[in-house]
């Protein structure tokens, strides 16, 4: 009872990452089933005017570590922005660097058939390193093993070694992009915050 209190209290606190990680558990069931449905959430459609799938792919996981390894972080990294700057910031911010990342994967590998939070999550990464630079608050300080973590397993991607060992696909252009327009937002909004205070 009292476990079931937490994650409703949690949820309560933070309405958009939960409303994210059931949007994402969904998109995952939807990506094991294949199928029509499965192909009107992928990326495209603009010529006929599915712009919702500029964003869906973000929630499309293929397989249970892909699900459970971004919906931790996205846990982890989005409950802050959510905390600090309310549900509308983060909102609009996974959003905004969600169309980007995934236009920056199709135009990288020129397929559309990929998915994950990945890029959204590396923005997320991106724009609190940033903006923690400017906001002196504790939320925003991240633990330096967590960057260092993150940009590795970025490098590892690239490598290509995931691809040749366990035989799976990863969306670079997503993480590259996403952590760069992550990069871009946070200074932009810590150049705001800064400018506020003075």
């Amino acid at each position: 009872m009292a476990q079931d209190f937490n994650w409703r209290a949690a949820a309560k606190r933070h309405p958009v990452v939960s409303m994210l990680v059931i949007a994402s558990i969904i998109g995952a069931a939807i990506a094991s089933m294949g199928g029509p449905l499965l192909s009107s959430l992928l990326f495209g459609g603009i010529s006929e005017n599915q712009y919702w799938r500029l964003l869906t792919p973000i929630f499309l996981h293929f397989g249970l570590v892909h699900l459970a390894f971004n919906l931790l972080w996205l846990a982890i990294l989005g409950s802050r922005i959510e905390q600090l700057f309310g549900s509308m910031h983060l909102l609009l911010l996974v959003i905004a660097t969600g169309v980007f990342s995934n236009m920056i994967q199709v135009g990288w590998s020129g397929s559309p058939l990929f998915g994950g939070m990945s890029g959204v999550i590396y923005a997320l990464l991106g724009y609190i390193w940033i903006k923690g630079r400017f906001v002196a608050d504790p939320s925003l300080q991240l633990p330096p093993g967590i960057l260092g973590f993150m940009l590795i397993w970025l490098l590892i991607g690239m490598s290509g070694v995931l691809e040749l060992v366990l035989g799976v696909g990863v969306a670079n252009g997503a993480h590259v992009g996403g952590f760069v327009i992550g990069l871009l937002l946070g200074l932009v909004f810590g150049l705001l915050a800064a400018a506020k205070r003075r």
